[in-house]
């Protein structure tokens, strides 16, 4: 079942609209893409906000423009960075039966044995862009590291057939590495501690 939000039409991008409509609740937005001319909309906050938590990122959403229903995907949107709340919209009107770019979060999975033995976990690439239907692309992009080792690295390529969809990135392109532990070299024999060797001299002169 696909998750209705409903939107209303604005007329205007005048300033001091714009801040009104956020006062009363609402977020500024455009809808564009398959069949449908840029139009400016305006969305709930806070039913905004319910229908990401339940579609996902990259969930499709039936947007009810006054009667208008068109299925689209949050293409971007603009955070206040103080208040952490969206500001503003981009929606991609889609048809279901075509393939569309979207970027999906990748997130890793287990822990790995090379950090268990010490090593240091750097992950690489936290997003990967596909292709796929809009009802196909995934949430997450879950990769399984608890196999590696120290000094090993994990690829596209390792992941590739795990998902039917398109992942746009070469097959040798890293996602994480487990990195040797830092090793703090021994001072050298005979050498004396800085504070040390001030007081020497203080004492000499």
């Amino acid at each position: 079942m696909v998750n209705v939000l409903k939107a209303k039409e604005r007329t205007s991008d005048r300033h001091s609209q714009i801040r009104e409509l956020r006062e009363q609740g609402g977020i500024p937005a455009i809808v564009y893409g398959y069949k449908t001319e840029n139009t400016p909309i305006s969305i709930n906050n806070a039913e905004f906000t319910k229908t990401m938590r339940e579609v996902g990122r990259n969930g499709v959403i039936s947007l009810d423009v006054e009667g208008k229903k068109l299925n689209v995907v949050l293409h971007e949107y603009q955070e206040d960075p103080i208040k952490k709340e969206v500001i503003h919209a981009d929606f991609l009107a889609v048809d279901m039966s075509q393939e569309i770019e979207a970027n999906v979060r990748v997130e890793l999975s287990e822990d790995a044995e090379g950090v268990r033995n010490g090593g240091v976990l750097q992950q690489i690439l936290h997003e990967v862009v596909v292709t796929a239907k809009p009802d196909e692309i995934p949430e997450v992009i879950s990769v399984d590291i608890s196999g590696l080792g120290i000094g090993e690295t994990i690829s596209i390529a390792e992941i590739r057939g795990n998902y039917s969809i398109t992942i746009n990135h070469e097959d040798d392109e890293p996602i994480a590495t487990i990195l040797a532990p830092r090793v703090e070299e021994p001072a050298e024999e005979g050498a004396e501690p800085a504070g040390e060797a001030a007081d020497s001299e203080t004492e000499e002169a």
